[in-house]
């Protein structure tokens, strides 16, 4: 499925727009110093962009409590091997110093010049740094031996017109196999095992229809509010922070065709059909207590901050099957999980199983493969209950999986696509996401630590829905 993995990646410059942000120091040096501390990365070099006045001491240490086993020699490395570069994203002149630098970077540390663009940033800078970075020959091949990859962050635009005008910026530029847009979901190893599951195991994939299967549940849940990122998320909501990416590609994973090969291109082929027949039936929005109050959000907002919506897939296979997503803050559990429910079976006996057959992914916490089946309870003649058989948890991952961003880091470095979103897949997102402006955009009021507005309540006797989450 996936291309193979070296013991020890090619040598590699990181330069990262955006190094002062939150992604850079939760997510990003960690994952940088995981693969230098598994001796992923052998030789490689960390140059650290943004707007403010810092030091490279500043810029790193932030990210120290991010990372678990902490090995005082690899920090050093990371230390020595790190530089920053202040600078205006929209100050053209600033590009010829930072090429510069990262030409002076490459001689010190012997390395030739393969480089890994990460746009650590808000969406409207996406197109101003791509259009520089290529003016000023930054990502120039030509005068160098090495490689140019660029990855953009998401959000990928707000709408279908911004990422459509980032997406022909970018065609510009780059080859879209230099090119690889970040949902960090699907970095996940649960995620990634899903292709796998279904169109490597017979006992699965021959059920995957219409015929077997009830209904699908793709549920991500936060027990935790906007954690001080008001400005960015009243720009958003949850659909555009969690629908229009996470919940989009995880539903299409779950129900595209069998692709002609388990490959990047084959899968986001796949993906990008299902995308193409997504119809939007349902829609419930909500926004919990106390967010106007947040900072940085307006005091008249109304954002959602939840979003529940049914979906179903124009297609033969999937034809009367309702899939239904949940995803807020501020509800009563901490879980990103999937439920594929099967239908009841004809009942041969006098006393019958109360449901069917469920499988759960659960992706956080203790991720894993469930499977629900009925059996007879030991001792008591005319009893069924569900047995929840478990197929991965920490078994089958182990306890050194790796995290998602040192997974995408590592397929960037390999040139490996298929844990990232083509431009089509981006826009058909956004497509689907238009398709609410039909709907009310009544955004309903919901308690701190429930499962969201009382108006789902509604929808779910509507709909005989059981949310199992």
């Amino acid at each position: 499925m996936a291309v193979k993995r070296q013991q020890c990646f090619d040598e590699c410059t990181f330069i990262i727009l955006g190094a002062t942000g939150d992604l850079a120091k939760r997510k990003l040096i960690p994952a940088i110093y995981k693969l230098a501390a598994d001796k992923k990365l052998c030789k490689f070099a960390l140059v650290g962009v943004s707007l403010l006045e810092t030091t490279v001491q500043a810029m790193l240490e932030p990210a120290k409590k991010f990372i678990g086993s902490f090995d005082p020699e690899v920090w050093a490395t990371i230390h020595d091997s790190s530089y920053y570069h202040q600078m205006d994203f929209h100050d053209v002149q600033a590009y010829a110093s930072l090429h510069n630098l990262i030409d002076d970077v490459e001689k010190k540390h012997n390395l030739v010049g393969n480089r890994i663009f990460y746009l650590a940033t808000m969406p409207e800078h996406f197109e101003v740094i791509t259009k520089n970075l290529a003016k000023h020959n930054i990502i120039d091949e030509k005068k160098r031996q090495g490689w140019s990859k660029v990855v953009y962050e998401k959000p990928f635009g707000y709408n279908l017109k911004s990422a459509k005008k980032i997406n022909a910026s970018i065609a510009k530029v780059f080859h879209e196999n230099q090119v690889f847009r970040i949902d960090h979901y699907l970095g996940k190893e649960l995620v990634g095992n899903i292709a796998l599951m279904r169109f490597t195991n017979r006992v699965f994939e021959p059920l995957w229809n219409n015929k077997h299967i009830d209904s699908v549940q793709i549920i991500l849940s936060e027990n935790m509010g906007i954690e001080g990122r008001g400005a960015f998320y009243d720009s958003c909501g949850a659909l555009k922070d969690v629908v229009q990416n996470h919940m989009l590609q995880i539903l299409s994973l779950i129900a595209m065709e069998a692709p002609e090969k388990l490959t990047a291109q084959h899968i986001r082929d796949a993906k990008a059909q299902v995308l193409k027949k997504i119809k939007i039936e349902s829609v419930v929005l909500g926004q919990y207590e106390g967010y106007r109050q947040e900072k940085d959000v307006k005091p008249d907002s109304t954002t959602e901050t939840f979003a529940a919506l049914k979906v179903a897939i124009n297609r033969k296979r999937w034809k009367g099957v309702p899939f239904y997503l949940k995803t807020g803050k501020h509800l009563g559990a901490q879980e990103a999980s999937i439920h594929i429910k099967f239908k009841m079976v004809k009942c041969l006996l006098d006393f019958c199983p109360a449901d069917s057959n469920c499988l759960t992914i659960k992706l956080h916490p203790n991720p894993g493969f469930f499977l629900e089946i009925n059996m007879k309870v030991p001792g008591i003649a005319n009893q069924i209950d569900p047995v929840r058989m478990e197929l991965g948890h920490s078994g089958l991952l182990g306890p050194n999986t790796p995290e998602a961003y040192e997974v995408l880091l590592a397929d960037v470095m390999n040139g490996d696509q298929i844990t990232f979103v083509r431009s089509d897949e981006i826009e058909l997102s956004w497509k689907v996401i238009q398709q609410i402006e039909k709907f009310s955009r009544k955004v309903y009021t919901y308690k701190r630590g429930s499962n969201g507005p009382q108006e789902l309540n509604e929808l779910d006797k509507k709909k005989e829905i059981r949310w199992r989450a």
